[in-house]
C-alpha cells in the first residue's frame, strides 16, 4: 500500500468521480483508477462500485475511509512537523507528536 493510493482512495470518496480525483490529484483518470484497483488487490477486497454516473463506496470502503484518513494526517503531520529546512538531523530533544484523532473499530 502506498500514499498515492490512499490519496487516490479519499478523493474518489469525496468526489464520488475517478476523473474529478485524478483532475485534482494531477494524474490521469487511468493512473487513479490502476491505483485503487492496486489498493484493492492489496486489501483483498473491493473499495468503490462503479457506475456511469460515478463510484460509490462499497461498505468496505466506508469501514476504512476513516483510517484511510488517519494515516494520510499522520503523513502530513510528519512531513509538516518533523522535517528540518534542510533535511539535517537536530541533536535537540525529540519533539512530541501531535495526537491523531481516535479511529473507531468497525463491523461489517
Amino acid at each position: 500500500m502506498h500514499e498515492r493510493e490512499f490519496r487516490a482512495f479519499v478523493e474518489i470518496a469525496e468526489t464520488g468521480r475517478m476523473d474529478v480525483a485524478a483532475r485534482k490529484l494531477g494524474y490521469s483518470q487511468p493512473a487513479v483508477t490502476y491505483q485503487v484497483k492496486r489498493l484493492e488487490e492489496s486489501l483483498g477486497f473491493k473499495l468503490f462500485t462503479r457506475h456511469p454516473s460515478g463510484a460509490r463506496l462499497t461498505a468496505n470502503g466506508r469501514m476504512i475511509l476513516p483510517s484511510v484518513r488517519a494515516v494520510l494526517l499522520l503523513i502530513d503531520s510528519i512531513r509538516e512537523t518533523h522535517a528540518l529546512p534542510s533535511g539535517e538531523c537536530d541533536d535537540q530533544e525529540i519533539p512530541k507528536a501531535k495526537p491523531l484523532p481516535v479511529v473507531g473499530r468497525y463491523s461489517a
